[in-house]
Parts: structure tokens; C-alpha cells; sequence
């Protein structure tokens, strides 16, 4: 009987187990890519921030009659007479002087041919000034949320992995910056730099250089929780008893287990960093005129309330904009956390 059992088990080794050809096995990019394609929404984010760097980076490529700060002075002339009377040895003299002043009779001006928006208050090209200032937006959003990362990472990992004195060290900083107040601080800065000579085109940059300098604490913590879990994994003991270099260990094994957090973070705080620099440009503390941007297009009606009531296409647009990019960040976000989570079945 034992020696049926071995012959049968013998046997059983020898056979090898048909393979399907049809069967491919997926790669795990392939797999959250399929899974990040499956929602409707991520589909609809993804077709939402495209849409929108293509209105903003190829739009002024392709609709070229008005610049961003080209006024249309396609207006009448009005001429005024000012007389001045005086009296010399005992003769009275009547001097009258006549000024030629221009009126701009395309401020305000309705939807048409020539500006397919219609202009705002000062005869800019509402159009024009929507797409110039989706650029100053994205670009802003994208380069701060890419620093912000890029010091959390960096912080963050030395922080988990190291431990101890340079954890609590890297800790306490983080809690200092936390603690310092946002928009004071911004008001002090913008002062300075309206008494500076740095040109308005540029001054969103230097305060969103200030934003990261004081958001980067948030994602420190978030990759110092995540390695403070992953450091005692197996693979990190048999990459020490390998001998590999501390460099080596944080930001070739640690910090690449962290990034599909870090990614999500990333997407969402997009949509974040949006609003932040909107509600700069809408305190006049962003851009500047005469440039554009979607905050400094909706700061308008705090100050002017015929356009807030009466002229809809001056400031609209720029809201919604900014509810688009919001939305489709968001939504992008929330398809990459389905697509990343490693229990997710479909």
C-alpha cells in the first residue's frame, strides 16, 4: 500500500500542470491604471484639468488679437473747454483752453465678434485675461504642491527612519510652522513688497515660495508615519544586513512604499493650492494688475458693485474656472486612492 502511495506521489511530481497561453499576467501599473479608468469620475477630472491646461497654454496660441494687457482704445474723442478770466491794467482777459480727452467706449462692452466675453472695467479682453490667468494659476499650484512634496519627503523620511533626538528635532520645527499664522504674515510680506521694485508679474511666486515654507509639515508627517510602519518590515532588515547605504535604504525602499500616498496627497492639495492662490489674487495680495489672474478677475466686485450685479460675464467665468479645476483634482484624487488601495478587488 506505501509503495502505491509513492509511485502515485512520484508520478504527481513528474506531471507538470498545463498553463493556459491565453492567461497574461497584469503588471501592478497596468492594474491601477485599469482601475483608475473604471470610475466615471476620475475619467470626468482627468477630461476637466486637460480641458483646462489646453484652454490656458494653447488658447493664446491660437487666439492672438488680443494680449493679455492690451488695452482696446477704439473709443471717441471728447473735447472740453475750460475758460480762465483776469484783468491786466485794468483790461479783462478771457483765456480758453481746450483739452482732447479719450473715452473708452469698449469698457464694459457686451459679448461680440471682437471679444467674445465682452471687456471688464478697464477695456481689457475678458476672453484673453481668463486664459492668462489659468496659466499664472496652474503654474503656481503645480510648483508649490511639487516643492511642498519634495521637502515633506525629504524631512519626513529622515525623520521616520533616523528616530530619536533628530526626529523630535524635525518634529518640533514642524509644529512651529504649523503654528505661525497664514494670512498675517502674507499681509506683512505683500507690504514689503509693494515697497519693493519687484515686478507684479512675479510677486505670486515669492508668496507661494512662503506657502511652502509653511505647508511642507503636513506631508513630513504623513511619510515620517508611513516608514515609522515600513522600517521594521523584512525587506528593510535583509536590505541592512546587505550593508546598504542609509541614503539607499530611505529613498530607494522606504520612500517608493510611500508614494502612492504621496501621490493622492499631491492631487488633492492641487485642488487646495488652487484656492489658496485665488483667495490671494482676491485680496490683492497675488497678482497684481495689469496682469491676470482668476482670484484678481473675481477681486473686481468687491469693489465695484454694477459689475457684480450687471456685468456677470466679467467675473463668472473666472469662478468657474476655478470650481472645474477644483472639482477635477478632487475627482482625480479620489480615483488614484481607489486605484492605489491594495485591497481594492475590482
Amino acid at each position: 500500500m506505501s509503495d502505491n502511495i509513492k509511485n502515485i506521489d512520484a508520478e504527481t511530481e513528474d506531471t507538470e500542470l498545463p498553463l493556459d497561453k491565453n492567461v497574461r499576467l497584469m503588471s501592478p501599473t497596468r492594474m491601477v491604471l485599469r482601475r483608475f479608468f473604471r470610475s466615471k469620475l476620475s475619467i470626468v477630472g482627468l477630461i476637466m484639468v486637460i480641458g483646462l491646461f489646453i484652454f490656458s497654454f494653447v488658447g493664446p496660441l491660437v487666439y492672438t488679437q488680443w494680449g493679455e494687457i492690451e488695452l482696446d482704445e477704439s473709443g471717441t474723442t471728447e473735447y472740453s473747454v475750460s475758460e480762465t478770466t483776469y484783468t491786466v491794467d485794468g483790461q479783462t482777459y478771457t483765456l480758453r483752453q481746450t483739452t482732447e480727452q479719450a473715452i473708452k467706449d469698449n469698457q464694459l462692452a457686451p459679448p461680440s465678434a471682437e471679444h467674445i466675453l465682452g471687456t471688464d472695467n478697464e477695456g481689457y479682453d475678458v476672453f484673453v485675461r481668463l486664459m492668462y490667468g489659468g496659466r499664472i494659476s496652474l503654474i503656481v499650484s503645480f510648483i508649490a504642491v511639487f516643492l511642498i512634496t519634495f521637502f515633506g519627503v525629504i524631512m519626513g523620511g529622515i525623520a521616520g527612519y533616523f528616530g530619536g533626538v533628530i526626529d523630535n528635532i524635525i518634529m518640533r520645527l514642524c509644529d512651529v510652522l504649523i503654528c505661525l499664522p497664514g494670512i498675517p504674515i502674507l499681509l506683512i510680506i505683500s507690504t514689503i513688497l509693494d515697497s519693493s521694485e519687484i515686478d507684479a508679474k512675479y510677486r505670486i511666486y515669492l508668496l507661494m515660495i512662503y506657502l511652502t515654507f509653511i505647508s511642507w509639515p503636513g506631508t513630513a508627517r504623513l511619510v515620517r508615519g508611513q516608514i515609522l510602519s515600513l522600517r521594521e518590515q523584512e525587506y528593510m532588515v535583509a536590505a541592512e544586513a546587505m550593508g546598504y547605504s542609509t541614503f539607499r535604504k530611505i529613498f530607494k525602499h522606504l520612500v517608493p512604499n510611500v508614494m502612492p500616498q504621496l501621490i493622492v496627497s499631491m492631487s488633492l492639495s492641487l485642488g487646495s493650492m488652487i484656492l489658496y492662490e485665488a483667495t490671494l489674487s482676491y485680496l490683492n495680495l497675488g497678482v497684481k494688475a495689469p496682469y491676470a489672474a482668476w482670484g484678481t478677475m473675481i477681486n473686481i466686485i468687491s469693489t465695484n458693485q454694477d459689475v457684480l450685479q450687471n456685468h456677470l460675464l466679467v467675473w463668472v467665468p473666472a469662478g468657474v474656472c476655478i470650481v472645474i479645476a477644483v472639482l477635477g483634482f478632487n475627482f482625480i484624487g479620489d480615483g488614484l486612492r481607489d486605484a492605489l488601495d491594495p485591497k481594492a478587488r475590482r
